[in-house]
């Protein structure tokens, strides 16, 4: 089925085509009985959809997206769902998504500067850095309306931020590592990318004040950054498997998460209890070959499908910010791999 078009608004609504153009697009001489029945048929033939209580705009929007390592696993879903979820919706004009070589300022400022003229919303995957805040805060300035994804950019005008709550995820890997430890005394090895994606620090934070404080038989290791490296998760994850004999487990919150699998496959004895982020096509085959035990998910289908929305949301709003909830880590096992 196509896209909706403003003839099946007017045939809906029993009006002409030139009272849609003038209801969607607020112009005067529309009375307010036929604006009202313009906006329920609009809305019922999925032309003005909503997101809870969010409204999206009347007139189609140039959206741009700037997404690091667009071949890694939640990455790829994430930007795939995008362009799936906004090809269906009339109120998308276009939606550009452009990979970057990283997380921080010296990948996207460069990035930024090829930006339509027209895209009125931007989606960012960046680190909290004083270049990045200031990129934000230029581009909100300038009428573009900026939504945060998967890690969050604090201090800066941007109108949303999509994603769970790191903090919750964090705090929830750790309940978890205690259950599965029990009353085993031992060491926990701590892998992340870097402290400065904000996503990463709120996990890290979580993770480490409810350990300490719920499991104090439990002893947190110095944690390990990997800059989202394989080759150096790898080495990492090999030495500590070699001089750690308590080793209870091992959380990655990152990425780098194929290099320490591989480690745990050359290792000879019990592996420790291991715990990830994020279902992909790799974490879901390490679950199903019980190399890991637990992935705590995002959804990258949900975030993307977020992302477009909120972002509509942000430029049909008059108010900087969205109120809107977090999306809701889910807890995935072997058994309960969902099938996509």
């Amino acid at each position: 089925m196509g896209k909706t078009t403003i003839t099946d608004i007017a045939r809906r609504a029993g009006v002409s085509t030139a009272t849609v153009d003038r209801a969607l697009n607020s112009r005067a001489g529309v009375s307010a009985a036929n604006r009202q029945r313009v906006l329920q048929a609009a809305q019922a033939l999925g032309y003005l959809p909503f997101e809870g209580m969010v409204p999206l705009p009347s007139r189609p929007a140039h959206l741009e997206f700037f997404i690091p390592f667009l071949n890694a696993g939640f990455m790829g879903e994430m930007a795939a769902s995008i362009r799936s979820f906004a090809a269906g919706l009339p109120l998308v004009a276009s939606c550009s998504i452009r990979q970057i070589d990283g997380f921080g300022p010296e990948a996207l400022l460069p990035a930024l500067e090829g930006l339509s003229l027209r895209t009125s919303g931007v989606g960012l995957v960046t680190v909290d850095h004083p270049k990045t805040r200031l990129a934000i805060r230029r581009l909100c300035e300038a009428g573009v309306r900026v939504i945060t994804i998967a890690s969050d950019v604090l201090a800066t005008p941007r109108s949303a931020y999509v994603g769970v709550d790191n903090v919750v995820a964090g705090r929830t890997a750790a309940l978890l590592m205690g259950r599965l430890a029990g009353a085993v005394q031992g060491s926990v090895g701590l892998f992340l990318g870097s402290r400065a994606y904000h996503g990463h620090q709120g996990r890290e934070q979580g993770f480490r004040a409810l350990l300490e404080h719920d499991f104090p038989h439990l002893t947190l290791l110095p944690a390990v950054e990997t800059g989202e490296d394989n080759a150096r998760s790898h080495t990492a994850a090999e030495a500590l498997l070699r001089s750690t004999p308590d080793l209870v487990g091992l959380y990655c919150i990152g990425a780098g998460r194929t290099g320490i699998v591989q480690a745990l496959q050359e290792a000879r004895g019990t592996r420790p209890f291991v715990i990830m982020h994020d279902l992909t096509n790799s974490t879901r085959t390490w679950l199903a070959e019980d190399l890991i035990d637990v992935v705590i998910d995002q959804n990258a289908r949900l975030v993307g499908e977020q992302a477009v929305i909120r972002l509509l949301g942000a430029i049909a709003s008059s108010a900087p910010l969205l109120a809107l909830k977090d999306i809701e880590p889910r807890i995935l096992l072997r058994e309960n791999v969902p099938l996509r």
